[in-house]
C-alpha cells in the first residue's frame, strides 16, 4: 500500500464514521433530547412513533444493535485470525489490519451507543462502559504499538534488529553520500543539503536522503524507548483484554435474552429495509 492509499484509507475510516454519527444523530435528535420518561408520548399526549423506530427495541433501534454488534465481532475476531493463526499470518500487513480493526470497532459501538437511544442500565451498562474502556484503551495501544519499530510485515523487531537497521543507514550515509554519522544526527538539513549540492547531488536523491535522515532519527530515538514501550505494551494488554471479554460475554448473554424473549433480528432488518425502500425513514 502506498503512503497515498493509506492516507485514503485513513480518511475513509473517519468520514464513514462521522457520517454515521452526523447522520443518526440529526434523525433522531428530537427524540434522543427528550427525557426518557417523555418518550413514549407526544406533547399533545399523542403517541410518539419516533419511540417505536429508535427505542432499543424498536425497527431501527434493534437493526443498529445487530449491525453494530456484527460490525464489532468481525473487528475483534478478524484482527485476532490474522494475528494468531498462521493461514493468515501473510494476508496484508498487520499494521493495516490492526487501523481496520480499530475503525470497525469504533464504527461498531456508534450503532450499538444508538441501538441503546443513550438509555442503560444493570448488566448492559457495564457492557457498555467495557466497550467504552477498550475503545479508550485500543487508541492508547495504538499509539504505543506505532512507538515500537516494526518490519514491513508489522512484526515488532528486536533491539538489534533495530540497531543492525541503524546502522545500514549509517553506513549508506557514510559511503554513499559522504554524511557522517554525526552531520545526520546533530546538523540542520539546510547545511545537509548545502554540501550535498556542492556535492552535485541530484533534487530526487536529496528528497530520499531527506526520508532517510528522518527515519535514522526515529529509530535513533525508538532504540533509547524501546524496552520501555514494550513493557508498555505488555502492561496495555493487561487492562485492554479483561475489559473485551467482559463485553463481549456480556453481550452474548444480551444477545441471547433477546434471542429467548423473541426478538428477531431478521424481522427487525426486513422492517428496517421496507421503510428505507419506501422512503418512509427521513419523510
Amino acid at each position: 500500500m502506498t503512503p497515498f492509499v493509506h492516507r485514503l484509507s485513513l480518511s475513509f475510516y473517519f468520514t464513514v464514521v462521522l457520517i454515521a454519527i452526523g447522520t443518526l444523530s440529526y434523525y433522531g435528535r428530537t427524540y434522543y433530547n427528550l427525557p426518557v420518561e417523555n418518550r413514549y408520548y407526544t406533547a399533545s399526549g399523542e403517541v410518539n412513533t419516533m419511540n417505536d423506530l429508535l427505542k432499543p427495541n424498536g425497527i431501527i433501534g434493534h437493526s443498529l444493535g445487530i449491525i453494530g454488534t456484527g460490525i464489532l465481532v468481525i473487528g475483534v475476531f478478524g484482527y485476532i485470525a490474522r494475528k494468531r493463526l498462521k493461514v493468515f499470518s501473510r494476508v496484508g500487513v498487520l499494521k493495516y489490519w490492526l487501523e481496520f480493526h480499530i475503525f470497525l470497532c469504533t464504527l461498531g459501538p456508534v450503532f450499538i451507543l444508538f441501538h441503546t437511544a443513550f438509555k442503560f442500565g444493570g448488566l448492559v451498562a457495564l457492557s457498555f462502559w467495557s466497550m467504552a474502556i477498550v475503545w479508550a484503551s485500543g487508541i492508547i495501544g495504538r499509539y504505543i504499538y506505532l512507538q515500537i519499530p516494526q518490519s514491513i510485515e508489522g512484526r515488532a523487531l528486536s533491539l538489534q534488529e533495530v540497531k543492525e537497521q541503524k546502522e545500514n543507514l549509517d553506513a549508506e550515509f557514510s559511503l554513499k553520500y559522504n554524511l557522517s554519522y554525526s552531520e545526520v544526527s546533530s546538523s540542520r538539513f539546510s547545511k545537509i543539503k548545502s554540501k550535498l549540492i556542492s556535492q552535485n547531488t541530484s533534487r530526487s536523491e536529496i528528497k530520499q536522503i531527506k526520508a532517510l535522515i528522518k527515519t535514522e532519527k526515529q529509530l535513533t530515538r525508538r532504540m533509547k524507548r524501546l524496552d520501555q514501550m514494550q513493557n508498555l505494551f505488555r502492561y496495555w494488554h493487561v487492562i485492554h483484554l479483561p475489559f473485551a471479554l467482559i463485553m463481549l460475554i456480556i453481550m452474548v448473554i444480551h444477545v441471547g435474552v433477546a434471542i429467548f424473549f423473541g426478538y428477531s433480528g431478521m424481522s427487525s432488518l426486513r422492517s428496517f429495509w421496507e421503510l428505507s425502500s419506501n422512503g418512509l425513514l427521513f419523510k
